[in-house]
């Protein structure tokens, strides 16, 4: 008999919901599903996927806005804390 344990993992709800559909469309439960994706992870020393470091739209818009603030002579800079607290209290 094989040694077994439970895992128990929380998620988003529409994002489990997705995936029990996508896993029964292909004939698995999340059960196995989860099974295969842990043992090729051992089997290839990590995950099993190429993970995106691509920024999602509002990362991106927020590096796009600190470039432009950056650059734009009329934002105050600071380069002491105390008088940016200071100025953020007033």
């Amino acid at each position: 008999m094989t040694n077994t344990t439970n895992v128990s993992i929380r998620m988003d709800a529409d994002l489990k919901r997705q995936a029990e559909d996508l896993f029964s469309d292909l004939g698995l439960n999340m059960t196995v599903a989860m099974t295969m994706f842990l043992r090729q992870a051992v089997r290839n020393q990590g995950i099993p996927f190429e993970i995106s470091r691509t920024p999602n739209r509002e990362t991106l818009a927020a590096m796009l806005e600190a470039e432009r603030i950056a650059v734009d002579p009329n934002v105050k800079g600071y380069d002491n804390l105390d008088l940016l607290f200071k100025d953020l209290k007033s």
